[in-house]
């Protein structure tokens, strides 16, 4: 991937507090100058990148340019620099759906059915833009706020591919044990069904 030098991240935004670590990336809580909207910056270290991983990351911009939907956590913008990549995503503030869960206890079947039901139209809007999301799990599922009801919104999407139709096929091993269909585990060809498999 070509690396464009240019001063865009840092004319445009201003970075502040770290909201969390990767091996190869940081997320920053940002806001863009001109309008004051907050976002969360996860800041790539290009450098430190295989070409390999590259390939991924380029990947990862171009599925979530394609995914616009309001339980999904959106790109609003993509920045290349010189060492660094920018992905400028929604700032949520409610952290991951797997602490909420942790500290409720407790679920009753209202909340459940009401999150599940977002957690599906999610992953609907991702197999009908044709991308798998592969790694599906409530680390990977973000509350919106900390206000009750809050919307869930799907994330990280730096495992997803992008298949035609109902193609199956193996794509590798991806995703997290615990989480993992069958197929894969067996190493057989497989498509979108994954999703719906971690979903349950």
């Amino acid at each position: 991937m070509a690396t464009i030098t240019c001063t865009r991240f840092t004319d445009e935004y201003q970075l502040f507090e770290e909201l969390g670590k990767g091996a190869f990336s940081v997320v920053r809580r940002c806001m863009k100058v001109l309008s004051g909207q907050e976002y969360a910056a996860k800041i790539i270290n290009t450098k430190k990148l295989s070409a390999r991983d590259h390939q991924k990351l380029e990947r990862e911009a171009r599925i979530c340019r394609l995914l616009k939907h309001h339980n999904i956590v959106r790109l609003h913008d993509s920045i290349s620099e010189e060492g660094h990549h920018y992905l400028i995503f929604d700032l949520v503030t409610g952290g991951e759906l797997f602490e909420d869960i942790v500290a409720r206890e407790y679920y009753s079947e209202a909340d459940a059915s009401h999150c599940i039901q977002q957690i599906l139209e999610a992953v609907l809007h991702c197999h009908q833009m044709g991308v798998v999301h592969r790694d599906l799990k409530p680390e990977n599922l973000l509350l919106a706020s900390k206000s009750k009801g809050a919307a869930v919104k799907l994330a990280d999407f730096g495992l997803a591919i992008e298949v035609e139709g109902d193609q199956q096929a193996w794509f590798g091993f991806a995703g997290t044990p615990g989480y993992l269909s069958p197929e894969v585990l067996r190493k057989d060809p497989y498509g979108k069904a994954v999703d719906l498999w971690a979903c349950a």
